[in-house]
């Protein structure tokens, strides 16, 4: 269909694995340096860490790895691990081929025919009995000990670690206990979704957690990464022009959140409308359509799979929420940046700049503190549209007034505003003094909800126009994450800025101005702020970078 409009030899952007198209960035080259530095510290035993969110690359890292291992280095990789203590021990057993024999059960002998005659039936041959537990082990230490006197290494691998129940993870943590005076026979090393965080964080799981040695969490792609994923994937499929503008680009980044699976939905969707539309080139509302077709939740199945797919992250984003300095209720006043942006936080995009003072939200009356179950109550009720939170929202902003009308989930633009779709610990959002939506999830329903405040540990939310009180550790198992947000700023600032821009130059300037940088170098500035709050001071004006300059320096309603 497409491929031969925009002169392509194959689909670019297929979401099955593929050698071929690997793209490494910065933060995957990390991750894999410290997987091999993990093997090979040998004897140093102990877990390798590895979290990253659904989409980011952990599987095709995990591959590579096995490419790249040591001389004298045997792996073992278990894909599936739901399994019970003597499954995973049996698996792992099979991955390092290693000889275990079934016991054989005694036939149970022929029932008597009716009649009382005793027939000749031929007895079924005995059935094979699964090694047990003690045998498996057995045979590994034996196995890993032989290893060892070979001079050889074994690697165990499981992906999808966050699905280990608490006795497999225990197993897992035995394991480390085959050892000799000087060093551990077995490396092993753990990959999962954030939540494997959360799991080891129990106190339970202590022991295990304190053997962990290297850990490292796999971001998403940041708004060049992503330009960089696409062009990559682009050549390797033979096109001779990039097809994206810059714009398009940018919104990719914005309503993908740098995810590479998400991004190859969105832009295979793209490229299939550009070709509808004969487009050469395709721009942001093409982006638009194809990521309002792909990943917004529908009623349709296969809609509901790729929607699934926009709603990553890990329940170790919410735990870390604090508290959040705005309130709705009250008049919007200059805020302070956030001092921090989490390192494991993906990066936001573009904020912007305000044409009118931000209408007074509906007053709010807290209820009772609702518990996890009686907060789940309340979201399976609720309308899943957001439409009354979203327009609330698009009041209390001061923004055009034909924003009102759109759906939550299309995450709509106009002249001079953004919105924000992406995902974040509350800390980055916290003390920017502007009202965010939260996406809460009760499988199989979702719904938007208005942070209102935190009291202590205490969070107040509003939910289809009725305000509710919950805790943090409820909040936290409905919401992974996700938020929405409305931002004021000139269009393509990041883009201007980065050219030279005079007029963009002198926007920023002003702002860190503001902000009270004192150094007269406007680079040196930016890097001094940047460093301030505790985001990499590369001196480029980047999404989390604005992020931090508009809280710090433009209340709601103000330019």
């Amino acid at each position: 269909m497409y491929l031969e409009f925009y002169g392509l030899e194959q689909a670019p952007f297929s979401i099955t694995p593929d050698p071929h198209y690997v793209f490494l960035s910065e933060h995957h080259r990390d991750a894999l340096a410290h997987l091999l530095y993990g093997i090979r510290q040998g004897g140093g035993g102990g877990f390798v860490q590895l979290t990253g969110e659904v989409g980011t690359g952990k599987t095709t890292l995990s591959r590579l790895l096995l490419n790249q291992l040591p001389e004298n280095t045997h792996a073992a990789l278990v894909l599936n691990p739901r399994l019970d203590p003597v499954e995973l021990l049996q698996t792992i057993c099979e991955e390092l081929r290693l000889p275990i024999g079934a016991t054989p059960t005694a036939p149970a002998p022929p029932p008597a025919p009716a009649g009382g005659k005793r027939g000749r039936a031929k007895p079924k041959p005995p059935a094979p009995q699964r090694p047990g537990g003690k045998a498996l082990f057995d045979a590994l230490g034996a196995h890993l000990l032989q290893a060892y006197a070979n001079g050889e290494r074994v690697v165990l691998i499981i992906d999808e670690a966050q699905n280990l129940s608490a006795d497999a993870l225990e197993q897992v943590r035995l394991l480390t206990n085959l050892e000799t005076e000087t060093q551990k026979l077995l490396q092993i090393i753990l990959i999962g979704q954030p939540e494997l965080r959360d799991l080891l964080a129990k106190p339970e799981l202590r022991q295990l957690a304190q053997r962990i040695t290297a850990r490292y969490h796999l971001r998403p792609l940041d708004e060049a990464g992503t330009a960089a994923y696409l062009r990559h994937r682009l050549t390797i499929a033979g096109a001779k022009r990039f097809p994206f503008s810059d714009a398009a680009v940018r919104r990719v980044y914005r309503r993908t959140g740098g995810v590479p699976r998400l991004i190859n939905i969105v832009a295979e969707r793209a490229l299939l409308g550009g070709y509808a539309h004969d487009l050469l080139t395709l721009d942001a509302k093409t982006v638009d359509r194809a990521a309002d077709e792909a990943l917004v939740p529908a009623a349709g199945g296969a809609r509901r799979e790729l929607a699934k797919l926009a709603l990553i992250g890990g329940l170790a984003l919410a735990a870390t929420a604090v508290a959040l300095v705005f309130a709705l209720g009250v008049a919007r006043r200059p805020t302070q940046a956030p001092e921090q942006m989490q390192s494991d936080a993906p990066t936001t995009t573009a904020m912007a700049a305000t044409t009118a003072p931000a209408s007074p939200p509906p007053a709010h009356t807290t209820t009772a503190v609702l518990d996890g179950e009686a907060l789940l109550g309340r979201l399976q009720a609720a309308r899943g549209d957001g439409a009354g939170e979203w327009r609330a929202l698009v009041a209390s902003m001061g923004a055009p007034s034909a924003l009102r009308d759109a759906a939550a989930d299309a995450c709509p633009t106009a002249p001079g505003w953004h919105c924000l779709r992406s995902r974040a610990a509350l800390d980055p959002l916290l003390r920017i003094g502007r009202p965010v939506l939260l996406r809460l999830r009760a499988e199989p329903r979702a719904a938007w909800a208005t942070l209102l405040g935190v009291d202590g540990d205490r969070v107040r939310l509003s939910l289809d126009g009725k305000a509710l009180t919950t805790d943090r550790l409820a909040l936290a198992t409905v919401w992974n994450g996700e938020f929405l947000a409305l931002w004021p700023a000139p269009d393509d600032i990041e883009t201007r800025y980065a050219a030279g821009d005079a007029a963009a130059r002198a926007w920023v300037r002003a702002r860190l101005r503001t902000a009270g940088a004192s150094d007269a170098d406007d680079t040196a500035a930016l890097r001094a702020f940047q460093t301030r709050h505790g985001l990499p001071g590369d001196g480029r004006l980047d999404a989390p970078t604005l992020f931090a300059l508009a809280a710090a320096t433009t209340p709601p309603g103000k330019r």
